[in-house]
């Protein structure tokens, strides 16, 4: 007799059908936790209006949110050990969809941001699952099924996001934009109680005592990323001496932090981050990747929208509409690419996608106030194309070498990295931009766009697409080394 809910329960109940069911169920969060990330970035103008403040303070909506997401993620192994699979994904669903009500309501801009930061929390915890399930209980034959299907689904909801987004802002106001979680997490969490089984990775009970958090690395994690963050703020405010503070303590931190790991490792403990994962070169070069890939992705999911609002003058739902064919094509890409991920080499598939990225950030800089509209929803699909390379490759190229144990601590670093590079790179657009703004003579509070503030936006696509070419120097070294095929593992 099994114990109820557990894998073997689940799998008795369901059978083969079982771990799809997972899938589709973790993939519905997983669209709950990448909407929260991206569809606030179309209601940054409106909210900056209706607090009244400047484009350095509204940044954080979205900097908040990948700051929270980023140390999170580092987590993720050790809730699940802790907790298990259900427990784990409950308490992430009911937190999201309690920040997203919570969000909608404030009337104090301070209360947005608490709201983002506990989005961001449950978002990090649920992003490296979906990656520890479909290496771990599906076979290498079918993770290129799973990892199409679940990549697909996921990108659906960031592609109809922001055109439903931008109508709501149109007609109603950015609040509307929190609500949008809550039937995906209402969803997920029904269905998580029936499929979504209460034992921990590998299939064995969760252990309620054992392991402890790693709170002295969660601990240099948070300063160390806070320390970061601010220390770019201020470095652009010219307040220079404070910022070298703080990077300097940033540096600090991530050298005490790999310390730290080595001495828990030693201790025989439970690290946040293994070391040991480094020491394959294909997932060394992947966090890399990922890391310089994350600052160009959600910089310029951040940058996108404003400059085609404030730049171009385009409404909200405009913006939406400009978007929606290419968040389409990305659904698309990735059910194709996903399909061949896990079979066919994966510094080619990434490189592909990182040069198509590059260049449709280089292409922006053609753009004027007399471009047609239907040449910014082509450079929006090249650009789209590139990430659907991209997306479903990495991490399985990056983890297809790694012993079935390190799985979870692989995919949390993977993303852990990828996030931190995000973090940054939200941050780096937004600074940027003030900064060349000023050079050309311009302000974003100005009523009225002009050529100065265009050429403001370009410095900044170029310096994304400079990003994503240098990311191409580490893409080309991921190439797996050959080893035996391991068995089927259950997750």
């Amino acid at each position: 007799m099994h114990e109820p809910g557990s894998l073997a329960d689940l799998q008795s109940r369901y059978g083969t059908r079982h771990r799809w069911l997972m899938l589709t169920t973790v993939m519905i969060g997983s669209m709950a936790a990448i909407m929260s990330s991206t569809i606030m970035n179309v209601g940054i103008p409106g909210m900056s209006l209706h607090f009244g403040i400047g484009q350095e303070q509204a940044q954080w909506v979205s900097s908040s949110f990948m700051v929270a997401m980023t140390v999170s993620m580092l987590t993720t192994p050790w809730l699940l050990a802790r907790f298990g699979y259900r427990t784990t994904y409950y308490g992430c669903m009911w937190l999201l969809m309690t920040a997203g009500i919570g969000g909608g309501l404030a009337t104090d801009y301070n209360w947005v941001l608490v709201a983002r930061v506990s989005e961001g929390l449950a978002a990090g915890v649920v992003q490296p699952i979906p990656a520890i399930i479909i290496l771990r209980a599906f076979d290498n034959a079918e993770q290129g099924r799973a990892n199409s299907f679940f990549g697909m689904g996921v990108v659906l909801a960031p592609a109809i996001g922001p055109s439903i987004g931008g109508i709501l802002v149109d007609f109603m106001s950015w609040r509307s934009l929190f609500f949008m979680v809550i039937p995906f997490c209402l969803a997920s969490l029904w269905m998580a109680k029936r499929y979504v089984p209460i034992t921990a990775p590998g299939g064995v009970s969760a252990n309620h005592g054992k392991p402890t958090l790693d709170v002295g690395g969660l601990t240099l994690a948070t300063v160390g990323t806070l320390c970061l963050l601010n220390g770019l703020v201020l470095l652009h405010s010219g307040q220079w001496g404070n910022s070298a503070w703080l990077i300097a303590g940033a540096l600090l931190c991530i050298v005490s932090f790999i310390a730290w790991q080595r001495v828990q490792a030693q201790r025989g403990g439970l690290p946040l981050m293994n070391l040991s994962l480094f020491k394959h070169r294909p997932f060394t070069m992947g966090t890399l990747v990922a890391f310089i890939y994350g600052i160009a992705m959600f910089g310029s999911t951040y940058l996108i929208p404003v400059y085609l609002q404030l730049g171009l003058g385009l409404s909200p739902s405009h913006v939406g509409t400009l978007m929606l064919p290419s968040g389409l094509l990305l659904a698309v890409t990735i059910a194709v690419v996903g399909r061949y991920a896990s079979t066919h080499p994966t510094h080619l598939f990434v490189s592909f996608g990182l040069t198509l990225l590059a260049l449709s950030f280089a292409l922006m800089l053609l753009v004027n106030l007399q471009t047609a509209l239907w040449v910014l929803v082509a450079l929006a699909i090249l650009g789209r194309i590139g990430l659907g390379f991209i997306l479903p490759s990495l991490n399985m190229g990056a983890m297809r070498s790694l012993h079935a144990n390190l799985i979870p601590q692989g995919a949390s670093a993977i993303n852990f990295l990828r996030m931190l590079g995000g973090a940054a790179g939200v941050s780096l657009c937004g600074i940027l931009l003030e900064w060349r703004l000023a050079v050309h003579g311009d302000t974003l509070s100005n009523p009225a766009t002009s050529a100065a503030r265009l050429a403001a936006f370009d410095d900044v696509f170029l310096m994304l697409a400079a990003v994503c070419a240098f990311a191409l120097i580490a893409a080309w070294q991921i190439r797996e080394p050959r080893v035996p095929q391991h068995d089927k593992v259950t997750p």
